[in-house]
């Protein structure tokens, strides 16, 4: 493997896999890198920056042969792993809305918890695409409805119409559901 010119002693020695020379970049930097990311918003609270620091270390080791520079500007590379690593663990937790709080089966009231909604999806694909056959008036009142369990007067202020055309929409939709449905 050949040295790169500004690499210095520490940083070539890593590139080689010298145990030695990690153990001193570690304890160069691991502390630091570890208050850095304590203090970061970007940590997701059920990650914890110690396992992002974790991740960015392993990340250094195998990309150690593409950096090059001096045992201090390994640092500023190391760092911005690590911050790379903690805002795709928020990106993650945003999207999963995982939370590191435990479910309890009689307080459901916790914020942040979510019921599962996966077993419910092929089910909503299939009304998505019944809806989707019927005229919109009757589709959005068998949605207001049915799907989402508004009252005939709620329903007719939604969509700006009166309860009785919410009434004769909800009973053609029914009427043209029920054909499309196998018997």
């Amino acid at each position: 493997m050949s040295r790169h010119p500004s690499d210095d002693d520490l940083v070539s020695r890593a590139k080689k896999g010298d145990q030695d020379a990690w153990r001193e970049l570690y304890v160069a930097h691991a502390g630091r890198l570890n208050v850095w990311l304590a203090s970061l918003r970007l940590v997701d609270p059920s990650t914890g920056a110690d396992d992002v620091a974790a991740e960015a270390w392993l990340t250094a080791a195998r990309k150690i042969t593409g950096f090059s520079g001096d045992s201090s500007a390994f640092a500023g590379w190391l760092f911005g792993i690590a911050r790379n690593i903690a805002m795709n663990a928020r990106r993650r937790s945003v999207r999963r809305a995982t939370s590191p709080y435990a479910t309890d089966a009689e307080n459901t009231l916790i914020w942040g918890i979510t019921e599962d909604a996966s077993s419910g999806v092929a089910g909503e694909d299939s009304v998505r695409r019944l809806l989707a056959r019927l005229p919109r008036r009757e589709a959005e009142t068998v949605a207001c409805l049915d799907v989402v369990g508004l009252d005939i007067a709620t329903t007719a202020r939604a969509l700006g119409i009166s309860q009785t055309a919410v009434r004769v929409a909800h009973h053609r939709a029914l009427g043209r559901l029920r054909k499309l449905l196998p018997p």
